[in-house]
């Protein structure tokens, strides 16, 4: 009987051990993964995170989670109004109180932008455009304005008689919408395109050196994928 109790024993204790081999080499089961905890006093950002309301001057700012408020802005804006933030940045300077009482301005072209309803909205093409996507990299699309001057006359072309000396100068107005990446450890805005994307993902040397390995069709067609990896295994974090 002992004997029998001693195989019975020894067969389990080699079935879990053979079962646990099996079950870490499965694939995508991390065995020696180490669930990571929030920084102290930080909470890591996923879709119902809500970004404050009010003026971003900087992108420290946005870091931080903490833009000029609203009721600091020294504006005619009707303060509930849907398209406030639109009517403050129409102007060419914004004026605020800081955390002294005193009175300061900043140029409406050079601040990061502002959020709304809990969304960021970049300064971008002297537009404000909403971020859709935030991670570690986040993605945007911008409607982009851009303006060239130059010659035009609708009765001018091949076989035409009329010749440059008649024609006068106009400015000509083109729209298009481009995609961008933000780095939302340095602030900084990328195109969305392959070489981007090589570039951000440097800061991870494993996940960087599998993008590299895919052929450029590949590369194109995964690239939101391999923004969604990084994103996974670098978890982006805000204060409280």
């Amino acid at each position: 009987m002992w004997c029998m109790n001693r195989r019975t024993i020894f067969g389990v204790t080699l079935f879990l051990i053979f079962a646990g081999v099996l079950r870490g080499q499965q694939p995508g089961v991390a065995t020696d993964a180490v669930a990571e905890s929030p920084p102290e006093g930080m909470v890591e950002y996923d879709p119902s995170f809500k970004f404050t309301e009010g003026i971003y001057p900087n992108f420290q700012t946005v870091r931080n989670n903490s833009p000029i408020p609203k009721t600091r802005l020294v504006t005619d804006a009707d303060l509930f109004s849907r398209d406030f933030f639109e009517q403050v940045t129409e102007k060419n300077r914004i004026v605020f109180y800081d955390d002294f009482g005193v009175q300061q301005e900043l140029k409406t072209s050079e601040i990061w932008g502002y959020g709304r309803n809990g969304v960021l909205y970049v300064n971008l093409g002297s537009k404000f455009h909403r971020i859709s996507f935030v991670g570690s990299i986040g993605h945007f699309v911008a409607t982009l304005t851009t303006y060239n001057q130059g010659y035009y006359d609708p009765y001018y072309g091949p076989g035409s008689y009329t010749n440059r000396y008649y024609r006068s100068p106009n400015t000509y107005s083109n729209t298009e919408v481009r995609q961008y990446l933000i780095d939302f450890e340095t602030g900084k805005l990328l195109e969305f395109d392959v070489a981007s994307v090589e570039i951000l993902l440097m800061k991870d040397p494993e996940l960087h050196d599998e993008y590299m390995s895919l052929r450029r069709k590949k590369k194109k067609q995964y690239k939101f994928v391999y923004i969604r990896k990084y994103n996974e295994r670098h978890p982006l974090y805000f204060p409280e």
